[in-house]
C-alpha cells in the first residue's frame, strides 16, 4: 500500500543518533534544510512563487509491505520514497537501510539532492528513500527478500527516466543489483535490457561504472585540494580526523594518504580513537569491513567524543550521520577546514560557531557530490550501451568537481558570503532560470 502524505510536516520525531555518542537531541533535519534554503533565497532574492514550489517535495510516499523471512515468519516493513523536484530531469537519490529513517529525514535528503544536482549541472532532480530497519540484524538472504519486496512495492514510482535510486547508508552495489533485477523482471519483456539504468551504483558485472565506489571520497579530496591551493596550504604533512569510516570516510583517508596527509583521529558508532603516529588507512578499512567497526584496531587509543572533536588536526571530515557538529562541538574544534563528506553533518548553530572561529567549511552539496556525478556517468553508459575506462570516469569527475568548486569560490567573493549560501544561490539560480523559461502549467 502506498500513502501520499499531504501534511507539510511529518508527525514522526527524529530518532536519537546511532553513532555511539551522547550528542544532544537532534533537530528535525528538514528544519535545518529549510533554514539553509532561506539563506540562498535571500542571497539571490528568489521569486516568491518559485521559492514556495521548492520549499516542499513534489511527492512523499510511505509504503508498508510484508516480507516472508527465511525463518517462515512474516514481518511488516516501513519504506519511504520522497521525490523533491524533477524540473531539471528525473528524480535521483539514494536508498538507505537504517532503524532511524524517518519521513522528514528523507525530505531533507531529497531536497539536498536537488541542490546538489543543480550545483553540479546534472540533468537530475532530488529524491531519497529508505526502509526503517537495522540491516545488521539480517543475513544476506533476508536482505535480498526485503530489497526485492520493497522494489516491487515501489513499482512504477521508480523508473529509468522517472526516479533512479542509488546506494546510501546500509545499502551497497549488491542491494542495487537486487533492485535492478527485480524491476527488470516486473517490466515488459520488450524493455528488460533498456531499464537496467533504473538504479545506479550497481556492481560492474551488472552494468555499474568504474570508479563509482570511491567517487564520493574522491570528490571530497578534490575539494580539499582546491581549498589547499587557494589557502597556499601544503597537504604533505597535514593531519586528518574522520568521523565515520564507511565508504566515504575510508576512501577519503586512503586517497589523502597518497598526498602525504596523516590520519591521526577517527571515530564511528563503536567509539573514537587516536594514534599520534597515524593510522594505516588501508589496514583500518580492512579491519572495519571485517569487524563492522573501528573498535579493537591495534594501536588505537580510545578517547572520548569530546576529545575527538577537540583533536588538533588540520582537516576534519565528518562522514557519518547528519547533525553531528553542533554549537558545543564547534567550540572545541581547532582544525583549519571542515569538509562535509556526510549529508548535513553540521547544524545551523554549529556552522555559525565554526565560521566565527575562522574555520573554513566546504558544504555537503559541493563536497560529496562526486557520488551522484559518477552515478550520472553510469546512467549515461547504460543508456548508450557503453563501458568507460576508469581513467575516463576519473578525468570527467575531476574536471566537473574542480569547476564546481571554482564557480562557488568565485561567486562567494561576489556575494561576500559563505560557501554554503553560495552553493544554494547557484543551484537556485539554475532552477529559477528553468522555471522562468518553462513557466507553471497551466
Amino acid at each position: 500500500m502506498v500513502k501520499k502524505q499531504d501534511e507539510n510536516k511529518s508527525m514522526e520525531a527524529p530518532a536519537a543518533p546511532a553513532t555511539g555518542n551522547s550528542f544532544h537531541t537532534r533537530a528535525n533535519l528538514f528544519d535545518v534544510v529549510t533554514a539553509q534554503l532561506q539563506r540562498g533565497i535571500e542571497a539571490i532574492k528568489l521569486d516568491d512563487d518559485i521559492a514556495a514550489i521548492l520549499s516542499q517535495p513534489k511527492n512523499e510516499l510511505i509504503i508498508h509491505f510484508p516480507v516472508k523471512l527465511k525463518s517462515g515468519h512474516v514481518r511488516m516493513f516501513k519504506g519511504y520514497r520522497v521525490q523533491h523536484s524533477n524540473t531539471l530531469g528525473p528524480f535521483k537519490g539514494g536508498i538507505r537501510y537504517h532503524q532511524d529513517v524517518y519521513l522528514d529525514e528523507c525530505k531533507a535528503l531529497a531536497s539536498w539532492m536537488t541542490w546538489k544536482c543543480a550545483l553540479a549541472r546534472l540533468p537530475y532532480g532530488g529524491a531519497k528513500g529508505g526502509v526503517k530497519f537495522n540491516p545488521s540484524e539480517y543475513d544476506a538472504e533476508d536482505l535480498e527478500r526485503i530489497t526485492r519486496r520493497f522494489t516491487h512495492a515501489l513499482g512504477g514510482n521508480i523508473g529509468p527516466e522517472w526516479d533512479i535510486p542509488a546506494p546510501d547508508m546500509g545499502t551497497n552495489s549488491q542491494t542495487m543489483d537486487w533492485m535492478m533485477d527485480t524491476y527488470v523482471n516486473i517490466m515488459s519483456h520488450v524493455d528488460r535490457q533498456a531499464v537496467k539504468r533504473v538504479v545506479t551504483g550497481k556492481s560492474i558485472v551488472c552494468g555499474g561504472s568504474q570508479g563509482r565506489e570511491q567517487a564520493t571520497g574522491q570528490g571530497v579530496v578534490y575539494c580539499i585540494q582546491e581549498w589547499a591551493h587557494a589557502k597556499r596550504f601544503s597537504l604533505d604533512g597535514a593531519t586528518l580526523a574522520v568521523q565515520g569510516y564507511g565508504n566515504v570516510g575510508s576512501n577519503t583517508a586512503r586517497i589523502l594518504s597518497r598526498l602525504g596527509v596523516t590520519l591521526t583521529t577517527v571515530g564511528d558508532h563503536t567509539g573514537y580513537f587516536k594514534n599520534p603516529e597515524g593510522f594505516n588507512p588501508h589496514k583500518l578499512a580492512d579491519h572495519v569491513k571485517k569487524k563492522r567497526g573501528l573498535a579493537g584496531y591495534p594501536g588505537a587509543k580510545a578517547i572520548s567524543r569530546e576529545e575527538f572533536f577537540a583533536s588538533e588536526v588540520d582537516i576534519f571530515v565528518p562522514a557519518a550521520l547528519e547533525l553531528q557538529i553542533g554549537k558545543d562541538e564547534a567550540k572545541e574544534m581547532t582544525c583549519k577546514v571542515v569538509v562535509e563528506g556526510a549529508n548535513g553533518p553540521t547544524d545551523i548553530e554549529g556552522e555559525q560557531a565554526l565560521l566565527a572561529k575562522g574555520i573554513d567549511l566546504v558544504p555537503d552539496i559541493l563536497a560529496n557530490s562526486g557520488g551522484v556525478i559518477v552515478s550520472y556517468y553510469e546512467w549515461l553508459q547504460n543508456k548508450r550501451s557503453e563501458s568507460w575506462e576508469l581513467e575516463e570516469v576519473q578525468m570527467r569527475l575531476e574536471r566537473r568537481m574542480r569547476r564546481s568548486y571554482q564557480a562557488v569560490a568565485d561567486r562567494a567573493r561576489d556575494l561576500k558570503t559563505d560557501m554554503r549560501t553560495t552553493c544554494y544561490a547557484i543551484a537556485l539560480e539554475r532552477l529559477r532560470d528553468t522555471y522562468r523559461a518553462r513557466g507553471i502549467w497551466p
